[in-house]
C-alpha cells in the first residue's frame, strides 16, 4: 500500500442504525476501488470487515474493522462500526478518531434510532457528516420521506447532494445535483445521461438549494451568489468542502450498496468534501500540564492514540491506533505516556478486515496496527519519552447490565476470571468485579447481546464456559433493638473436655460496623480467651444468622463467664461466644438491609411517564426531575436488587433513546414481604 500525505488522507466512520447496510457498503467500497477481488456479503458470511466468529454466526458487526480504499491518488480509511445498542462503545471509540462519519440509512424504514443515537454523538465529539441513504432498491423505499425526517430532525443543514432516480423496482441511478448530470446503471456500471425530464424541476430547485448552502461557507461566494452571479462548479464544491468541514452543510447521497449503485459517487464525495487527517486538531498536554494544539506535519514528534485492541489467535495482542502528528517506525521504540513505559515496536501493519499488509511506517493521519505490545491499552497516548505529549483518554459509555458469571465447571473460577481479565483489555466498555459480600465474578456490559458474547469469547479463546445468572444481591443483617444472652458450650468425650461459657448484651451501633467491649472482671473469662471470643463473633457476623449474609452495625459487651481450668480452650469459648450471638442476635429484632442506589435517567419528556412508573414499580423513590437540554432528567433512589437489568428495561420502554447513571447510596431495611422472600429462597439454597 503506497504512502501518503495527510491531505491525501480520509478517516470516515460508517455510522447508523443496525441492518441499515454498513458492512455491505463498506464492502462495496473496497470492491470498487479495487482492494478486492471478490465482493462479499453479510448473508454469506464472507465480508471483509465482518470477520470474528461471533459476528459470522449472528450475521452482525460486533468490533469496528479498518477497511482501507485507494481511490484517485487519495487513501480513504473506512471504519464499518456496529449498529446495535450493545457494541455502542465501539462506535465512539471510532468516532474519536476519525474526522468524518457517514450516517448510513434504510430507504424504507427511514431515520432509526440507532441513527440518532449515533448522529448526536458524531455531533458531540464535532465530527463532519454525510449521509448515504442505502436500500434505495428495496421495496417501500421513500426518498424523500427519508429526507424529511432528516430535516424535521436536524434542520436544514442536511442538504441533498443527489436525487435518486427511480424507487424500489424501478431505481436505476441517480442526479448529481453539483455536476447537474444523470447516472443510470446497469450491472455496478454508470452511464451518463440527460437528467430525465420528470427530474429536471426538482433537480433545478435542489441545486438552488446546494448552491445557497456552499456560498454560505466562504465570503467571496456569499458576495457572488449575492450579486446573482452564478458559481462555478469548482467554486461550488469549494464552498460545499468548507461547509461540510464546518458541520454547516450535512450533504445527501442515495445508492444501494448490494447493487453497487452510488458508491464510487460516494467514494468521490468523501474525498471531495470530507475533512482530510491534515484538518485534524486534538489537544495534547505535557509533562508540565500546558495544553498543545497538535497539528499534523508541524507539531515535532510523535502523538497518537490507541482506540482499539485485538487478540489475534496467531498473532497475539494487535493495538490499532491513530496518529496525529509524526511517524511511527518499525523496529522502533515509543513510549507510553499513559503508563509512563517504553514499548518496542517490531513489525507495523495496515489492516484490511482481517488482511494484515505490511508496512515500514505509519505517518500523520495515518491508521495503523503494532503486534505484541506488553502494556498498552485501548485510550493510552504513544509519544516520544523526551515529549511526553498526553492527548485525553477515549471517552466510553458506562456499564448498564451486570450479570454473574458463574463458572459451569467446579474448579474454573481463576481460568474465568483470568479470561474475563484478558476480554477486558480488548473491550475496555466491558467492567470486572469480584464482589467482597457475595464473592461472585460481577461482569457489567452495554446489554445482553454484549454480555452473550464474551461468554461465547470466553468459552471460544480461554475454555472457560460460564452461566450468566442475576447477581447475588449484598444484603446485609442488622438488628433494631437490644438483647441479652448467655451460653455455656460443655462436652465430655472420654479424654479433655471442653468448656467455654459467656455471658453477652448486643445492640444496635450507628456509627461504626462493629464494636467489641471487654467488662469481664476479676478474671471469670481469663484475657487469653478473649480474643477467641471476639473472633467467634467476628467469623458468625461475616456467615451471617437471618439469611447468609453478613451482620452489621452491632456492638457486643461480653459481660461475664466462666471457665474450667483443665477443660477450657480458645475453640470453646469461640464455640461458645457464636452460638451466644446467634440466639441474642434472633432476639434482638433482626432485619435485612438491601443497597440503594442513586440513580440519573436521562430520558425525552414523551417516555417520563412511562419511566417513572417503572421506577415505582421498582419500589424506587422519585426525587426530582428537570430540563437537560432535549431531554428530561429524572433522579432517583431505586433498591440495587431492582437495577441489575435496568439498561434492558430502559432501552425497551424508550425505544433505545433513554440512558442512566448509577451509583451506591447506602443501606436500608428491606421490607417486610420481601425479607421473608430473601429468608425462605437462602433456606433453600442451603438445603440443596
Amino acid at each position: 500500500m503506497n504512502v501518503y500525505a495527510a491531505s491525501k488522507l480520509r478517516n470516515v466512520a460508517l455510522i447508523g442504525h443496525g441492518t441499515s447496510g454498513k458492512t455491505s457498503l463498506a464492502e462495496a467500497l473496497v470492491f470498487a476501488a479495487q482492494g478486492s477481488k471478490r465482493r462479499g456479503s453479510v448473508a454469506d458470511g464472507n465480508t471483509i470487515s465482518d470477520f470474528d466468529p461471533e459476528e459470522i454466526k449472528r450475521q452482525i458487526s460486533i468490533n469496528t474493522s479498518v477497511v482501507p480504499c485507494e481511490w484517485k491518488g487519495f487513501k480513504v480509511n473506512v471504519l464499518d462500526t456496529p449498529g446495535y445498542f450493545d457494541f455502542v462503545g465501539e462506535v465512539m471509540a471510532s468516532l474519536q478518531s476519525v474526522e468524518g462519519a457517514v450516517s448510513v440509512l434504510c430507504a424504507a424504514s427511514g431515520l432509526e434510532v440507532g441513527a440518532e443515537l449515533t448522529w448526536e454523538h458524531a455531533e458531540n465529539f464535532g465530527v463532519a457528516q454525510m449521509v448515504f441513504i442505502n436500500k434505495m432498491d428495496r421495496e417501500n423505499a421513500n426518498f424523500a420521506k427519508t429526507l424529511e425526517q432528516l430535516q424535521n430532525q436536524f434542520g436544514n443543514t442536511v442538504v441533498p447532494l443527489q436525487l435518486p432516480i427511480g424507487a424500489a423496482d424501478t431505481f436505476k441511478g441517480l442526479v448529481d445535483l453539483v455536476t447537474m448530470k444523470a447516472y443510470v446503471f446497469e450491472n455496478g456500471k454508470a452511464a451518463e445521461q440527460p437528467i430525465p425530464d420528470e427530474l429536471a424541476g426538482e433537480a433545478e430547485e435542489a441545486r438552488a438549494v446546494l448552491v445557497e448552502a456552499a456560498a454560505s461557507a466562504d465570503d467571496e461566494l456569499t458576495m457572488k451568489f449575492l450579486e446573482d452571479e452564478p458559481l462555478t462548479e469548482e467554486e461550488i464544491v469549494h464552498g460545499l468542502r468548507l461547509a461540510v468541514k464546518e458541520r454547516s452543510v450535512i450533504p445527501v447521497l442515495v445508492g444501494s450498496a448490494l447493487k453497487d449503485i452510488g458508491v464510487t459517487q460516494l467514494l468521490d464525495a468523501i474525498t471531495a468534501y470530507m475533512p482530510s487527517a491534515e484538518d485534524a486538531r486534538v489537544t495534547a498536554t505535557n509533562a508540565n500540564g500546558d495544553e498543545i494544539e497538535v497539528v499534523p506535519g508541524e507539531t515535532p514528534g510523535l502523538v497518537a492514540r490507541v482506540f482499539k485492541t485485538l487478540a489475534d489467535p496467531y498473532v497475539g495482542r494487535m493495538t490499532m491506533f491513530r496518529v496525529y502528528s509524526g511517524t511511527v517506525k518499525s523496529d522502533s521504540t515509543v513510549y507510553n505516556v499513559t503508563r509512563g513505559r517504553e514499548e518496542r515496536v517490531g513489525q507495523l501493519f495496515f489492516l484490511r478486515g482481517k488482511e494484515q499488509i505490511q508496512t515500514d511506517a505509519v505517518g500523520p493521519g495515518d491508521i495503523g496496527v503494532i503486534a505484541k505490545l506488553q502494556e498498552t491499552q485501548t485510550g493510552d497516548s504513544l509519544t516520544t519519552r523526551d515529549q511526553a505529549l498526553s492527548l485525553p483518554g477515549l471517552e466510553l459509555p458506562s456499564p448498564t447490565v451486570t450479570m454473574a458469571a458463574r463458572p459451569m465447571e467446579k474448579g474454573d473460577e481463576d481460568k474465568v476470571f483470568t479470561g474475563l481479565t484478558k476480554l477486558i483489555e480488548e473491550d475496555p466498555t466491558l467492567h470486572l468485579e469480584r464482589h467482597p459480600v457475595t464473592g461472585e465474578n460481577l461482569v457489567s456490559g452495554l446489554g445482553e447481546l454484549h454480555l452473550e458474547v464474551m461468554s461465547a469469547r470466553l468459552q471460544k479463546k480461554f475454555g472457560a464456559n460460564v452461566e450468566l445468572a442475576v447477581p447475588r444481591v449484598p444484603y446485609k443483617e442488622t438488628l433494631r433493638k437490644k438483647a441479652h444472652a448467655e451460653y455455656r458450650h460443655k462436652k465430655q468425650t472420654g479424654g479433655r473436655g471442653q468448656y467455654g461459657h459467656v455471658i453477652i448484651d448486643i445492640e444496635p451501633l450507628y456509627d461504626g460496623e462493629f464494636e467489641f467491649v471487654d467488662k469481664i472482671f476479676g478474671g471469670a473469662v481469663p484475657k487469653q480467651y478473649i480474643p477467641a471470643v471476639e473472633k467467634g463473633i467476628r467469623e458468625t457476623m461475616e456467615e451471617g444468622v437471618l439469611a447468609g449474609y453478613p451482620v452489621t452495625n452491632v456492638r457486643v459487651t461480653l459481660l461475664d463467664g466462666s471457665y474450667h481450668s483443665v477443660d477450657s480452650s480458645e475453640m470453646a469459648f469461640k464455640l461458645a461466644a457464636s452460638m451466644a450471638f446467634k440466639k441474642a442476635f434472633m432476639e434482638a429484632d433482626p432485619v435485612l438491609l438491601e443497597p440503594i442506589v442513586n440513580m440519573e435517567i436521562l430520558v425525552p419528556e414523551a417516555f417520563m411517564g412511562d419511566v417513572m412508573s417503572d421506577l415505582n414499580k421498582k419500589r424506587g423513590r422519585i426525587l426530582g426531575m428537570e430540563p437537560a437540554g432535549k431531554m428530561q432528567r429524572i433522579r432517583a433512589q431505586v433498591p440495587q436488587a431492582e437495577v441489575f437489568r435496568y439498561g434492558v428495561d430502559l432501552r425497551s420502554i424508550t425505544q433505545g433513546r433513554g440512558t442512566f447513571t448509577a451509583e451506591f447510596a447506602a443501606y436500608e431495611e428491606v421490607p417486610a414481604n420481601i425479607q421473608q422472600k430473601v429468608i425462605e429462597e437462602a433456606k433453600n439454597e442451603r438445603a440443596s
